[in-house]
């Protein structure tokens, strides 16, 4: 019989695969939540389910929204792991500066993720961001300005960014929304 558990997208794989990525341990996590081990253990392995109030300290713990931890969309057992179709992507944060986006990788198991992400028309990050990762973006359509470690770029459709470790800030002061794809090493949602 072969194990096909590793194939699923769960709301428990992703809690350990974004653990992992954060360096805590299982007894460290669980401190931190002032949960035990085994009900920790538990959740990762989809034998528990975490309340609310558990979601919110597990998000606030790790990192992200605890949005990413309930937007889960079925897919059918047989593309879960592989296919993530368009209108079951999973949205990210909550958009308040105007900007969208979808996790397009099946799920946080992978060394990167891919996100594609919609910043509205006249929208604009309101603060820098300087994260620990490395990201390639592309622009697939509209025009977006960015300041990546200081300098000052306007990216169009066709065109591909870096940011490595560096502070960034983004905006998009055009009539136009820009869609834009991601990758993003390690994962940070």
């Amino acid at each position: 019989m072969t194990n096909h558990s590793h194939l699923t997208s769960t709301l428990g794989a992703d809690i350990r695969a974004l653990r992992k990525s954060r360096g805590l341990t299982l007894q460290a996590m669980a401190d931190q939540l002032d949960r035990s081990v085994g009900w920790l253990s538990q959740v990762e392995r989809d034998l528990s389910e975490p309340s609310i109030s558990d979601l919110r300290l597990i998000g606030q713990t790790l990192g992200v929204p605890m949005s990413m931890l309930f937007a889960h969309s079925a897919a059918p057992v047989e593309e879960q792991g592989y296919v993530v179709r368009a209108g079951a992507r999973r949205p990210m944060g909550s958009g308040e500066e105007g900007l969208i986006e979808e996790l397009l990788s099946p799920d946080l198991t992978d060394d990167f993720e891919m996100v594609h992400s919609t910043f509205q028309p006249n929208s604009a990050m309101q603060t820098p961001a300087h994260r620990p990762t490395q990201e390639v973006g592309y622009i697939v359509s509209g025009q977006l300005d960015l300041k990546i470690g200081g300098k000052s770029f306007t990216v169009g459709p066709g065109d591909s960014f870096r940011i490595k470790n560096e502070p960034y800030i983004w905006s998009n002061p055009y009539d136009d929304p820009v869609v834009a794809i991601w990758v993003i090493a390690p994962p940070v949602y």
